[in-house]
């Protein structure tokens, strides 16, 4: 079986603030995969991410995470894959005071509109070329050298805005009871589960999106 991802325990780090291959379903067909093995069944009312009427493709992951490195190739391919009434999304997991600089990092870049040139490029760094890319001046440095302005990343990183953000994301992350990353929830309504490879995640999610669009 694949190994489950990273296991980390939620700390809440508030005091007021935050401080620091795809199947189509038939009717007539069997399922090709199980409620409850590679996939379970979120409790109502189901939480989704945004109100946008597509069926959502939600990643929680985090850059201090190294199984989330090795799965991003294949996530890019499977927003590529997404058919059309679907959109991918990524959510990134505070889980420990080593993480939270992360999250506040995706926040600043999203905002900055610099996401889809840096995401990859932060995971290569880190676990390809093994910087140092821990505190939120180190990540603040690796944005400069992608051309970003680094006072205004530190800004918008530290900001309270980015703060309530991030509240409200791990929330919902607890909601969909995850416990690890890299995990894909569809639509607010199902998480992939145990799964034996990145590709199968892939297979499971593109199914689940097929059989949600099917009933729309």
């Amino acid at each position: 079986m694949l190994k489950r991802f990273v296991r980390l325990r939620v700390f809440v780090l508030f005091g007021g603030l935050l401080l620091a291959g795809a199947c189509t379903a038939q009717p007539s067909a069997a399922a090709p995969y199980t409620e409850g093995k590679e996939y379970v069944t979120l409790p109502a009312p189901h939480q989704r991410y945004s109100s946008a009427g597509k069926v959502e493709v939600v990643e929680v992951f985090s850059y201090g995470c190294i199984h989330c490195a090795q799965f991003a190739p294949v996530a890019e391919k499977l927003r590529k894959q997404l058919p059309a009434g679907a959109e991918f999304k990524l959510v990134p997991a505070p889980f420990n005071a080593e993480w939270l600089p992360y999250a506040r990092a995706y926040y600043a870049a999203k905002q900055l509109g610099v996401v889809d040139r840096t995401h990859l490029a932060l995971f290569t760094a880190k676990f390809g070329q093994n910087y140092p890319i821990n505190s939120m001046d180190e990540l603040a440095d690796f944005y400069a050298r992608e051309g970003v302005d680094r006072a205004a990343f530190m800004r918008i990183a530290t900001s309270d805005e980015t703060t309530e953000k991030l509240k409200r994301d791990l929330a919902l992350i607890q909601k969909w009871q995850v416990d690890g990353t890299p995990t894909i929830v569809v639509d607010g309504k199902y998480r992939v589960a145990t799964v034996r490879s990145h590709d199968e995640m892939l297979a499971v999610t593109l199914w689940l999106v097929k059989r949600e669009l099917s009933r729309k």
